[in-house]
């Protein structure tokens, strides 16, 4: 799992993940996301590029969520492939989770 941070627009987050977000995939990744959507306010997380989605990664997007909510902050998940939205549908975590489409609303969603 790959993960790499930029700002697109100065105050906003954007955390891009890359390759499966599953036991090894959030075990690589799972101190620094924490880290940094906890202590960001407006954090945009890309899925475009992570093609497999397990409930140990779901849990993951959902504890950094909860970090990220408790200091009042917004984060929202872009884009993720049609699998991975199946499978945060399916669980119920796009309840909790965001979903958005397109970089400019995602960006409006956590303005």
């Amino acid at each position: 799992m790959q993960m790499d941070v930029d700002e697109p627009v100065v105050g906003i987050t954007r955390i891009v993940l890359s390759g499966d977000l599953d036991a090894r995939g959030s075990g690589e990744i799972d101190v620094q996301f924490s880290a940094v959507a906890a202590s960001r306010p407006k954090v945009v997380v890309d899925l475009t590029q992570v093609a497999f989605l397990a409930s140990i990664g779901i849990r993951t997007l959902m504890l950094a969520a909860k970090a990220n909510n408790r200091k009042g902050g917004k984060l929202v998940l872009l884009d993720p492939s049609d699998a991975v939205h199946k499978v945060l549908r399916t669980s119920g975590a796009d309840t909790v989770l965001p979903v958005v489409r397109g970089l400019d609303s995602a960006l409006a969603a956590v303005a």
